[in-house]
């Protein structure tokens, strides 16, 4: 096993930071309700935006300070109302004593997976003043149980698994949970042709993922056939980005992303709506090949893979529309402990 974060003895400050993502393929197949019937196959990029915990280790103070949008002083963990904070800390043990900030280059509840990032930059925290030592893998899972289990959130293993090991990542996933680690294979050229040619726009929609993922996790479990043959044609589409990318074949990629798009939103009526539909029609008709809603869709980022000599026309039809751009890089660190003193 090959350890990636330890600490020194008597932290007093550590920060921790885990990468936010874009997902290329195969995006729900890696939720319980379908992996564990047949399996799931997803594609992500880690990108250069990030989800920031600043810990300190209070020398005085008896109590534990959380801060986010809002600004927790609780005596007990317990009684924490953020839930990933709260099923974190009572899994870490630690009981008290403690300062937790918490901080995103990106809002949240916009698609980028930032409860996933969230939670693994908290846990790489919290292990580091532990001078517990933990793989990546280790972490990813660490960080899905919290996330799945303990606070009972509809989640996938995508997002903590990009987090902890960032790049350019194929996941495969067998039925008993197990995820095979595979970083996708491009020529440097292409990676950076892949990044110059992806554009995401913010839709300024907020959303909760929680209802559109819990819709699609009860209507797999009961066997929906659209959700579900939904879901087998994502996989299937899933391996033909990973073939479309690792032979530099860019344009049928994107072609493969609207295939993906138009499969998508078979899954909800949550998925879009009359703006994204048409704020994507005018993106296409700038000369887009495909894009999507990224996460579990309602709002947040739209991204699409525009060939260079359109890039102009879009970028002045979304700014027209009102719709701001996020550029971004390929982030290849995954969860990194930036200070620890």
């Amino acid at each position: 096993m090959v350890h990636f974060l330890y600490r020194k003895k008597d932290s007093k400050l550590i920060v921790t930071r885990a990468p936010l993502r874009i997902p290329l393929g195969g995006g729900g197949t890696d939720l319980p309700s379908f992996y564990k019937e047949h399996g799931g196959f997803v594609i992500s990029a880690a990108i250069d935006k990030y989800v920031y915990i600043q810990l300190n280790k209070l020398k005085i103070e008896d109590f534990i300070r959380v801060k986010y949008a809002n600004t927790e002083l609780v005596s007990n963990p317990k009684e924490i109302k953020h839930p990933l904070l709260r099923e974190a800390l009572i899994h870490s043990g630690i009981t008290t004593g403690v300062e937790i900030s918490a901080m995103s280059d990106v809002p949240g509840r916009t698609g980028m997976g930032s409860s996933g990032s969230f939670t693994v930059t908290l846990i790489t925290a919290l292990n580091t003043l532990k001078g517990e030592n933990f793989s990546r893998k280790d972490l990813a899972e660490e960080a899905f149980y919290v996330e799945a289990e303990r606070a009972k959130q509809p989640t996938g293993k995508q997002d903590p698994f990009i987090g902890a090991f960032g790049g350019l990542t194929c996941f495969e996933i067998d039925q008993s949970g197990e995820v095979t680690v595979s970083p996708l294979k491009l020529k440097e050229n292409i990676k950076i042709e892949l990044a110059n040619n992806l554009l995401v726009f913010f839709t300024g929609i907020k959303r909760e993922s929680f209802d559109i993922l819990s819709e699609q996790v009860s209507a797999t479990q009961s066997k929906n056939t659209t959700t579900v043959d939904s879901l087998h044609e994502t996989k299937n589409i899933g391996y033909q980005v990973r073939e479309a990318l690792t032979s530099g074949q860019l344009d049928q990629f994107g072609f493969l992303l609207d295939q993906h798009w138009q499969n998508k939103k078979k899954r909800s009526s949550s998925m879009t709506n009359t703006d994204i539909d048409h704020w994507y029609e005018v993106g296409c008709s700038a000369g887009a090949l495909g894009g999507k809603i990224l996460g579990a869709g309602g709002g947040g980022f739209l991204m699409f893979y525009c060939p260079l000599q359109y890039q102009k026309e879009l970028r002045r039809k979304m700014a027209k529309e009102g719709l701001r751009e996020m550029r971004f890089a390929f982030d290849y660190e995954g969860a990194t402990v930036l200070l620890d003193i």
